[in-house]
């Protein structure tokens, strides 16, 4: 099974012998389905080389912070942006060091002050380094700001000494690299989740739909199931996979969908709704294709409103934890609160579709999430940050209201 599939893996190698390594973890990563993107410090290439790491990964090798081809976009910050987790592997003890002191003087540290994802360093020296108290410290500080150390292992080193501080065999750093996404936050819980579009039918070949992708729902879904969850995806026409371990139920009109959620949610413990469902459909959908008159003419179509889904189930008798989506195109935050307080939502996430950066068929997201309290702002970041990051908002809310 593919533990990383989708995940956007940005690796880091600094300077050390164990960097010949990084180039299996590359190959690794990607068999278990992760996409993989390499920034190299000077020091690195000295150990190996870019063309290496370039042909392994089948992206450009990430090696200046003032890069003329990248700067103009800040090269770093996109890096930063693109990644669900930065890898370092190997870390050295100065790369530690530097990264504990905040310093950003180069490319890899720079992208790591500016990551919002998730961050985890393998560290790889000399048992004598790897036990002074600054190296301690140094790791200690790191794991207090939510960075994971891997490692590292104990065994023979390249210098000859036997002792704690080579770096992780890549089987390991790959599995301990794949259990960074899951976690406990939702276990036992049943989480149904709307996504895609729907498509109203005008006849037998035309239809009414909108521009969703399903990519945030689907996000969504994997990263329910990486926090424990029993997942049901009730999807629109996409041309996504399902994420593995999700119970399926494929759906086209606004009906359907809302059929399949009543049937989903008696017993779910969160609803979350993020599928853009169409606010209107044709009263009556043509049995026959609509034919041209084959002069200048023009067609009217009786437009009815179709069922609220999320607000049905957030007014419903048992009902679950209801998490809605807005897509606005302006005033962002006037339309957002007032849409989650008209459909009684525990929860409303909310984001600017005009917003070339972050539109319908997008691989990154900035959202603003609304309780009744309170708001918050995300950065923008990958659509699968994006979900973990609601995920763990979903499940701090839950414990809050003691669900």
């Amino acid at each position: 099974m593919q533990t990383l599939n989708n995940k956007r893996i940005l690796l880091g190698v600094t300077g050390g012998i164990a960097a010949y390594k990084s180039a299996e973890l590359v190959r690794r990563l990607q068999d278990q389905g992760a996409q993989v993107r390499v920034v190299m410090t000077s020091s690195a290439t000295e150990f190996i080389t870019p063309m290496t790491m370039q042909a392994l990964s089948g992206n450009p090798v990430h090696l200046d912070l003032l890069d003329t081809e990248t700067e103009s976009v800040m090269g770093h910050i996109e890096l930063a942006r693109w990644a669900d987790l930065v890898l370092v592997a190997p870390a050295t003890a100065d790369f530690i060091a530097r990264l504990a002191g905040g310093r950003g003087d180069d490319l890899l540290t720079t992208l790591c002050l500016a990551a919002e994802c998730k961050m985890a360093i393998a560290p790889a020296m000399n048992q004598a380094m790897w036990a002074k108290a600054a190296t301690q410290q140094n790791c200690s500080a790191l794991q207090s700001r939510n960075i994971a150390i891997l490692g590292p292992a104990e065994g023979l080193q390249a210098c000859g000494e036997t002792g704690e501080g080579r770096l992780l065999e890549v089987d390991s750093i790959v599995t301990a690299t794949a259990n960074l996404f899951t976690s406990g936050l939702l276990a036992g819980k049943h989480v149904v989740i709307t996504a895609g579009p729907t498509r109203e039918a005008i006849d037998p070949v035309r239809y009414i739909t909108n521009h969703s992708s399903g990519k945030q729902g689907y996000a969504l879904a994997t990263a329910a199931i990486e926090a424990g969850a029993r997942v049901t995806l009730v999807s629109g026409p996409t041309n996504l996979s399902p994420p593995d371990r999700v119970t399926f139920i494929p759906v086209v009109s606004a009906h359907d969908m809302l059929q399949a959620v009543i049937d989903a949610v008696p017993d779910a413990d969160i609803f979350i709704g993020v599928a853009a469902v169409a606010d209107y459909r044709p009263v009556s959908a043509r049995t026959q294709k609509i034919k041209k008159s084959g002069e200048s003419s023009s067609i009217t179509l009786e437009l009815t409103e179709t069922q609220d889904i999320v607000a049905h189930v957030a007014n419903s008798g048992k009902r679950p934890f209801t998490v809605g989506f807005a897509a606005e195109t302006e005033n962002l935050v006037e339309y957002a609160k007032k849409k989650r307080e008209k459909k009684n939502l525990d929860m409303l996430i909310a984001n600017n579709v005009a917003d070339q950066e972050i539109g319908f068929n997008s691989d990154r997201n900035r959202t603003t999430v609304f309780w009744h309290d309170r708001i918050l702002e995300l950065p923008l970041m990958s659509k699968a940050a994006v979900s973990s990051r609601i995920i763990e908002l979903v499940a701090e809310s839950l414990g809050t209201q003691g669900r």
